[in-house]
């Protein structure tokens, strides 16, 4: 019996405390509390009551003032943009695939510049480099790092500078 209210009044102080600990870390007076909430309530910014999980601004709009937001873009511009989504196939294809028409239709549509690639050297060395240091997707489903499933076999590896990549790579030792 002794015990069992010494454990409650144990239990009763770490609660005590941890709340007094949390509100000392709010560092709102209650005058700005309520401020917050008389703002909040003002503008529609809480929550409505019901399952809807919308404030009651989304609920209500005709009730609150509107927001005002930045400036955008002007009607010229948007006319430009999605000319250019057209030229390029950028637009969403109709249904449910969710691709673009470029991706659907590629045939139609300019090709997209991918920008300059890696040498087969450089993919090479960055292949034996990611080998060395354990950085490659163990098989299965796991999804790990060859270096996270065994990283006694990685502990003593440092991963190499990238002029030490490059130093490696076949076309410097065919110079050599």
């Amino acid at each position: 019996m002794q015990t069992s209210r010494t454990t409650l009044a144990l239990l009763a102080l770490a609660a005590t405390l941890a709340a007094t600990t949390a509100q000392a870390q709010t560092g709102k007076t209650r005058e700005e509390v309520k401020a917050e909430l008389a703002e909040a309530i003002r503008t529609g910014n809480v929550m409505a009551n019901g399952e809807s999980s919308l404030t009651m601004r989304e609920l209500f709009p005709q009730r609150y003032p509107a927001v005002a937001t930045a400036p955008g873009l002007t009607r010229a511009q948007v006319v430009g943009e999605l000319e250019e989504a057209r030229r390029t196939g950028d637009l969403m294809a109709g249904g449910e695939s969710g691709l673009r028409l470029n991706e659907l239709y590629p045939q139609l549509y300019p090709p997209k510049f991918a920008g300059p690639g890696k040498t087969r050297a450089q993919v090479q060395a960055e292949l034996r480099e990611a080998m060395r240091t354990g950085n490659m997707m163990a098989g299965g489903e796991t999804g790990a790092l060859l270096r996270d499933l065994y990283p006694q076999r990685y502990a003593n590896v440092k991963p190499a500078a990238d002029g030490a990549l490059q130093a490696r790579s076949p076309s410097s030792e065919q110079a050599r």
